[in-house]
């Protein structure tokens, strides 16, 4: 969430040529990248927890946790690509170039976030997964 509301103040930044708002979403994806470590730092316990839970497999937990790992580093380098973009706008006047590849990056990230978010619901809700049973009919 933290990355398309980033992500958004950046857009319309862009559209409007507003640098106070350029800056806001470039700081907002440095917090976001903070942000990223102590949730991707919880997946260990979380991990514990959810293989004791029935009908959730070991396979499905490795496939989020290596979905994560991609996503927590794809956020780490957005954040540090923000932070260049603040870096460089100190320095020059016009350093609105330092967006674009900000914005991509971001994009990019945000993927991996929802794929990693897709495979995480699959753990919980059995109902999502590939190959789950369908239901006959409803008891009404």
């Amino acid at each position: 969430m933290g990355l398309l509301f980033a992500l958004s103040l950046l857009a319309w930044g862009m559209l409007s040529q507003a640098s106070p708002l350029l800056k806001a979403g470039l700081v907002s994806l440095v917090a976001v990248a903070l942000l990223a470590i102590p949730a991707y730092l919880s997946g260990d316990p979380a991990e514990d927890v959810a293989e004791a839970l029935p009908s959730v497999t070991h396979a499905i937990i490795e496939e989020h946790e290596e979905a994560a790992k991609i996503a927590f580093a794809a956020t780490l380098v957005t954040g540090v690509a923000a932070l260049a973009a603040l870096v460089i706008g100190l320095f020059k006047s016009n350093a609105r170039w330092t967006v674009w590849p900000v914005i991509v990056v971001a994009l990019l990230a945000a993927g991996t976030m929802a794929w990693t978010a897709n495979l995480g619901g699959m753990i919980r809700h059995t109902e999502i997964r590939n190959g789950a049973p369908v239901p006959d009919g409803h008891d009404d």
